[in-house]
């Protein structure tokens, strides 16, 4: 076993164990951290793999930003967490199920050669000046062009979506329609009273 197999095993293992404290751990805040150490192993096995920008972006996108903020969120509000466990035994069977399905699909791919497929060949060694991000992008605008616009029109829809989606009127919610405001005059809002003044004894 080379090097190279036992830093992919160790992070491999690492992330696996971080993934089950996300869902198994009773603490937000805990889950929120083993989700970044997630993040983190994953971005070593990216790295492994020499594409070296998708794992810096991994880092700075979700450690460096979603991360933060969701544990801004996690911090700041008082989750109900009893509210949160009420579905767990109720959508457990198909999870399990689910995890069964990708143990088997694991275990058909460690072990190839018992079910008679034929191992992947080892990607060809790379020149000293190759460039994973020149080549990333290229790739990005040239072949998979078609789908990489679409993928962005998805998203235009969804922030479309999100803000249509807060901008609804619903009742029992107060809320500022900034309509109004921009509307609104001096004297709507300031009303000059006039008063004798008294006179000191």
């Amino acid at each position: 076993m080379s090097f190279q197999d036992i830093i992919f095993y160790f992070f491999s293992t690492v992330l696996v164990v971080a993934a089950l404290g996300v869902i198994t751990a009773r603490n937000p805040v805990h889950s929120a951290l083993l989700l970044v150490l997630a993040f983190f192993t994953s971005a070593g096995l990216w790295l492994l793999l020499e594409a070296e920008f998708l794992a810096i972006t991994l880092v700075l996108v979700y450690v460096g930003a979603v991360m933060v903020l969701f544990l801004f969120v996690v911090m700041m509000l008082d989750i109900n967490l009893d509210h949160l466990r009420e579905g767990f035994w109720k959508w457990f069977p198909f999870g399990a199920l689910l995890a069964l399905i990708m143990a088997a699909e694991i275990g058909m791919v460690l072990m190839g050669k018992q079910f008679g497929i034929d191992e992947m060949p080892a990607p060809p060694s790379r020149a000293t000046d190759y460039s994973n991000t020149k080549e990333l992008g290229r790739l990005i605008y040239t072949e998979y062009v078609y789908a990489f616009e679409l993928a962005a029109v998805l998203l235009l829809v969804a922030i479309v979506a999100a803000i249509a989606l807060t901008l609804r009127q619903r009742t029992g919610i107060r809320g500022l329609d900034a309509s109004k405001q921009v509307a609104v005059k001096r004297e709507d809002r300031v009303r000059m009273v006039s008063m004798p003044s008294e006179k000191k004894e």
